[in-house]
């Protein structure tokens, strides 16, 4: 859509018209970035139910990521892409590129590892998840989210890994004669587009594909173990089985969640897969891929940053609840009811057998 629609066909630059569908598209997209992932982080901070469930760490880990790229990365973008120049110098545009492949990377790891916390929380013991799931190892894998990506990003691009041998290429497309402007052109050679796409995408992809795989896999043996209790028939003394409430309410909670963050990671595969497939392909056909495909295919994958707040809104009971509570002002409507049913306010008094509210 972005290439054949809304990015002009000649190569002479935007129209008026074309100008006005392109900024209002971006500024949507960066806008409801901006604005879901704060709300995300904004939820999380404040609810304290929210607080206690230790996978909403790494969301709120993934929505700064996400906060990021649609602050410091996208603008810089929408406006080259709008003026057909780039204008802020080479240091920076190795700067803006470094980050855009730092925050790509961090938002697929943080993914990786929340699905990583959902395999330990529903397809192990409860005492073998909170003996995995430290405080100290939530903090080392928050860590490597986002120290692992230095060493794909800032370390080779700012000493031009990524450009060895084919440095005269990439020189050549910086500059266009035609209409004199300057382009902050991101290219790769074999090595790096291999290495770079392989420790971004593809293996935290196998381990997030390979980890939903086995809870898919646990919650239907749960399921057909809950059906052969209910189905069981009631014992001499006229009472009837019934599974234990707790583990089965645990299992319906975990495997929602797990449905929740499958949906997630799909997004964002099928936002990112394009741009990842291409950029291993593209070294190896002498960089022939169609300059507005690439930046379809990047736009695209910055899309996805402004989806996940959306989807936890929609998908996760608990996320939307916190969210119409910030939206709202906090409505008592939509304030969480109790686990263990109607209860006395805390701010109540008692007297002569009747309850009164204490305003």
């Amino acid at each position: 859509f972005l290439s054949f629609c809304v990015f002009p066909s000649s190569s002479e630059g935007f129209g008026v018209a074309e100008k006005i569908v392109l900024l209002t598209f971006i500024s949507a997209v960066i806008v409801m970035a901006i604005l879901g992932n704060l709300l995300v982080m904004v939820a999380v901070c404040r609810d304290r139910q929210l607080r206690k469930i230790k996978t909403n760490y790494f969301i709120v880990s993934l929505a700064f990521a996400d906060l990021l790229v649609s602050v410091l990365v996208m603008p810089f973008g929408a406006i080259e892409l709008v003026q057909d120049n780039w204008i802020y110098g080479e240091m920076f545009c190795l700067v803006r590129t470094s980050l855009d492949v730092l925050l790509t990377t961090a938002s697929i790891l943080h993914l990786c590892c929340i699905s990583l916390d959902r395999y330990y929380a529903i397809c192990c013991q409860p005492l073998v998840y909170r003996n995995k799931m430290t405080p100290l190892r939530i903090a080392v894998m928050l860590g490597g989210c986002w120290v692992i990506p230095t060493f794909i990003s800032f370390l080779p691009i700012m000493q031009g890994w990524n450009s060895i041998g084919i440095i005269d290429l990439i020189q050549q497309r910086q500059f266009n004669k035609a209409s004199n402007s300057t382009y902050c052109i991101f290219m790769v050679n074999k090595p790096y587009a291999i290495t770079c796409s392989v420790v971004a995408f593809y293996i935290p992809f196998f381990l997030m594909v390979l980890a939903y795989y086995r809870i898919y896999v646990t919650a239907r043996e749960h399921a057909r173990q809950i059906r052969v209790l209910q189905r069981a028939g009631a014992p001499s003394d006229g009472r009837q089985h019934h599974p234990d409430q707790h583990s089965t309410h645990r299992m319906k909670t975990e495997t929602k969640a797990a449905k929740t963050l499958c949906i997630i990671m799909g997004c964002f595969c099928l936002c990112w897969a394009p741009f990842f497939i291409t950029n291993i392909v593209d070294p190896f056909i002498n960089y022939t891929v169609p300059g507005k495909l690439w930046t379809a295919f990047l736009w695209l994958g910055y899309i996805n940053s402004g989806l996940n707040p959306f989807l936890y809104a929609f998908l996760n009971k608990s996320f939307r609840r916190a969210f119409l509570i910030i939206l709202c002002c906090g409505d008592e409507r939509y304030r969480r009811p109790s686990i263990l049913g109607q209860t006395v306010p805390c701010s109540t008094t008692t007297i002569n057998g009747s309850t009164h509210v204490l305003r």
